[in-house]
């Protein structure tokens, strides 16, 4: 059910702005707002208080917020109170924001790699991306995850490339499972495989079963990396 007013008010709010060319003056209020709503929550224990008449509650938004924001996204925020559904106006922005960012073909981006990225190893990631979706601007999230060993792992909506070598060991036949434990990267194979090489080092077990040892650091060179088509 909320989800659905978020929807029905934040089309609304989005109609509004296109019919009156207020698409990047709202976007960019209600932006500024959202942050602001959440960090009062004690506005929205007033406004959810059923002792204070509606008259006074709509009278306390254009105290705090009139002269501050365009006066059409005043009279929403008004009738959103008058309305009863002040609980649901922090989710009716975000779906207003998030509507006017696929209009815009702004796109959200979450990027984990196994070692921290530099500033040119992100600018050639974020021109990849534009160069490979339908984006023309993204809002790029960096995260770090050492169990990654290399690589990286994209996420734009739904939609996740997983280039990370974690997930290539593990998908290769006969890999029961890719563990870390004390600074080495252990592969399990039921298969009885052998793979050997400088960096790596097979320990046979009583039953048919492998154990791989890779010895950490295990990750591209800082200076380099690999962007994965998108």
């Amino acid at each position: 059910m909320a989800k659905l007013v978020s929807k029905v008010y934040g089309d609304a709010l989005f109609e509004t702005a296109m019919e009156k060319e207020l698409v990047d003056t709202l976007y960019e209020e209600t932006s500024a707002l959202l942050p602001i709503l959440q960090a009062n929550p004690e506005l929205f224990s007033v406004l959810g208080n059923p002792q204070i008449v509606k008259e006074e509650k709509v009278a306390l938004l254009h105290q705090v917020f009139s002269g501050k924001i365009a006066e059409e996204l005043m009279g929403f925020l008004s009738i959103i109170v008058e309305k009863d559904r002040q609980n649901e106006m922090i989710s009716i922005l975000e779906y207003f924001i998030q509507r006017v960012k696929e209009f815009k073909k702004i796109g959200a981006a979450y990027v984990t790699s196994a070692v921290e990225l530099g500033a040119e190893q992100k600018a050639a990631l974020e021109k990849r991306l534009l160069e490979t979706t339908g984006y023309v601007q993204f809002e790029m999230h960096y995260d770090v995850d050492a169990s990654l060993l290399g690589g990286m792992v994209i996420r734009i909506g739904d939609r996740v490339v997983d280039s990370s070598i974690k997930t290539r060991l593990e998908e290769i036949d006969g890999v029961k499972g890719v563990f870390e434990a004390s600074g080495q990267l252990q592969i399990i194979f039921g298969t009885g495989i052998c793979i050997k090489n400088k960096t790596i080092e097979i320990i046979p077990l009583m039953v048919p079963i492998f154990i791989i040892l890779f010895q950490f650091p295990f990750s591209p060179p800082p200076q380099s990396v690999w962007i994965p088509h998108v």
